[in-house]
């Protein structure tokens, strides 16, 4: 448990919050934006990243293995159940379909858990060989995974506990994040130090997830692109690393345009998106809030400090950290 105070940075303003255990929601006091923390559990592993279905919260735990809280009351999350055996590797992001939570755990694969019984979670195939499994995208009964220097990978998820590996794609840099269009014909790569790169899955129910997928364009950002999100499908909006926040406009498929960057201070790892706010974690310097609402000139809304973020996710009503020191941290977004 980390015994230093945190600090809310909202509105230009330093807030002192108070300490308080791990367990126990702390209190924001002065300019907080509409922002409160409302909730905190700490984690018996290293959070790394978090998946939030309804009532259940699903979390990648480095080498804890995958943890599963009860989120009914935001302020009091619960324990349910761990699983660590036979998820080996190092868990760093996560994504569910159905009742099936997949793992990446990059050079040991993707791992799938049954989680129809949450209290009894079962691991239906461990570390297949789709490696190194950096991150996932699930597009209908595909599922779509970023692995690094060999690109991406479609697997047939249509029986979602034993995915069937079809292809792999080879982008320009070390795929690390992925993201579509709303009809899903292209695919946003977030492609390590080539930036971003998109690419041309409009024929992936056709070919049945084989075949070709070509490169429609790509683009350098500064920094390492990590993450990405695509935004009213014109703007892509990336993680970079040190690089912090880009934006590039992709709406020309032959030009596309960086109209923005935004410095967010730490490595930016990891970006969720709600009515034109981004939510970006940058590791040592917490939750970054940022206002895209003009792409060309992204403003700061505030930061969250934490010790490590890493994960984070997003339902109508709260932003979910995965901090891997202080495991998990829930605020309240304002109306």
């Amino acid at each position: 448990m980390l015994k230093l105070k945190k600090y809310l940075l909202l509105c230009g303003l330093i807030v002192l919050v108070s300490c308080g255990t791990p367990n126990d929601p702390e209190s924001i006091f002065g300019g907080n934006g509409g922002y409160n923390i409302v909730g905190r559990y700490e984690t018996q592993g290293e959070a790394h990243d978090i998946f939030v279905d309804d009532s259940l919260a699903y979390i990648a735990q480095g080498q804890g293995g995958l943890l599963i809280l009860d989120i009914v009351d935001r302020t009091n999350p619960k324990y349910v159940s761990f699983i660590h055996e036979d998820a080996r590797g190092y868990l760093d992001r996560i994504i569910k379909k159905g009742n099936v939570v997949y793992l990446a755990a990059g050079g040991f694969g993707v791992t799938a858990v049954e989680v129809d019984d949450p209290e009894n979670p079962e691991i239906s195939i461990s570390n297949l060989n789709i490696k190194p499994a950096t991150n996932f995208l699930i597009l209908g009964d595909w599922l779509l995974t970023a692995v690094d220097e060999h690109g991406f990978n479609i697997s047939d998820i249509s029986y979602p506990q034993q995915p069937d590996i079809r292809t792999y794609t080879f982008t320009p840099g070390y795929a690390q994040g992925l993201a579509t269009n709303s009809d899903s014909t292209m695919l946003l790569v977030a492609d390590g130090e080539m930036g971003l790169a998109v690419m041309d899955i409009s024929k992936i129910n056709e070919q049945q997830g084989f075949g070709d997928y070509p490169l429609l364009n790509s683009i350098d950002v500064p920094g390492y692109a990590t993450d990405v999100i695509l935004v009213d499908d014109r703007y892509a909006c990336l993680a970079c690393g040190t690089g912090g926040l880009s934006i590039v406009d992709i709406a020309d498929s032959a030009n596309y345009v960086l109209t923005a960057t935004y410095n967010t201070g730490g490595y930016a790892k990891e970006i969720a998106v709600k009515n034109d706010r981004l939510y970006i974690t940058t590791q040592g310097r917490g939750l970054q809030m940022v206002s895209i609402s003009d792409p060309y000139s992204p403003q700061p809304l505030g930061v969250v400090k934490s010790g490590y973020a890493n994960g984070v996710a997003l339902d109508d009503n709260y932003v979910y950290v995965a901090d891997r020191e202080e495991g998990i941290i829930i605020i309240e977004i304002p109306n």
